[in-house]
């Protein structure tokens, strides 16, 4: 019966390498990994809450990290393409693990007030040039992992956002050619220590922003080919159920174009740089009286055509 099954998988492969290109579905990207399989691989979510399709299986010599595939552009993308347009077989999702689409990118950049209705909520003007900060890469976690409460920390806030994952190297790049760069999208929560965050360290965001689990990513890079526009997409967060986000990307204050032309006057981006856009109203620190998460509380973020991740406190 194995072989026999063995056997079927061959054929589909080999099919599936013969066959001309269809360009159908959305590209979802995914790191994952199974019990039977060794190591963490590359593969495509067969739809938004499918199972997934083993990309590594389909061609042995793809890399096995995101960081990898991206670092080798237009060759591994045709390969996805070719992966895509086949009917490969389909692991459930109930036997697969996500992992973070992206893990130890070079770096995560952040951007503060970066929605219309989120300043209008804490009755600040909208700011003129982008405000950057950042999370390190040690803060990533998967789609369904949990975000661990510190002991250092009694204010710990949800804020759901829009990531944008960098598809190629770049220094000083225009507005205008800003899109050649991106490689994708997905879901982030930017979870933030008020306390670290607002009072602690000089009023420096790093702290307060970068503790370990503080970056659920996914569940899948979405290419930018398959998002019709990153600025009009419904964006919401739910703590045990109840909406405390919804809101639109159309509103941005400094869209995906604009923050890579800022940013990368002063960085370089390299494959797999992970920037989040910013979070619009609703969250906890802003409540009133405020409200923080506490352990057993589940927060599950969603971006309309991109995905949910559903992260458990503790």
């Amino acid at each position: 019966m194995l072989a026999s099954a063995g056997r079927r998988l061959l054929r589909a492969l080999l099919q599936a390498h013969k066959r001309p290109l269809q360009p159908s579905r959305d590209m979802r990207l995914v790191q994952f990994q199974a019990p039977h399989l060794a190591g963490p691989r590359l593969g495509l979510e067969s739809e938004s809450g499918g199972g997934v399709i083993d990309l590594n299986a389909f061609d042995p010599t793809l890399p096995k990290t995101m960081m990898q595939f991206l670092e080798q552009g237009e060759a591994t993308l045709s390969v996805a393409r070719r992966a895509l347009a086949a009917q490969l077989p389909v692991l459930p999702r109930s036997e697969v693990t996500f992992l973070a689409p992206v893990t130890r990118p070079d770096k995560v950049v952040c951007v503060g007030l970066n929605y219309v209705d989120h300043c209008k909520e804490q009755n600040v003007p909208v700011p003129k040039e982008p405000i950057i900060f950042s999370k390190f890469g040690s803060s990533i976690v998967g789609p369904y992992d949990e975000v661990v409460l510190p002991p250092e920390s009694q204010e710990v806030d949800w804020e759901v956002e829009l990531a944008v994952i960098i598809g190629k190297k770049g220094k000083h790049i225009k507005a205008t050619d800003a899109m050649a760069y991106v490689a994708g999208f997905t879901v982030a929560q930017d979870v933030s220590a008020r306390d670290w965050q607002m009072r602690r360290n000089g009023k420096q965001w790093l702290l307060g922003k970068t503790f370990d689990t503080f970056c659920p990513l996914g569940p899948a890079l979405v290419t930018k080919d398959s998002v019709a526009d990153p600025h009009n997409l419904k964006i919401s967060c739910r703590v045990n159920g109840e909406v405390v986000q919804s809101s639109s990307t159309s509103q941005m204050v400094f869209k995906t174009e604009e923050l890579i032309a800022w940013v990368s006057q002063f960085v370089t981006l390299y494959p797999g740089d992970v920037i989040l856009t910013g979070t619009p109203p609703g969250v906890g620190v802003f409540r009133k009286p405020p409200v923080f998460l506490k352990k057993g509380d589940e927060v599950r973020c969603e971006i309309e055509g991109l995905g949910v991740i559903v992260n458990k406190v503790v």
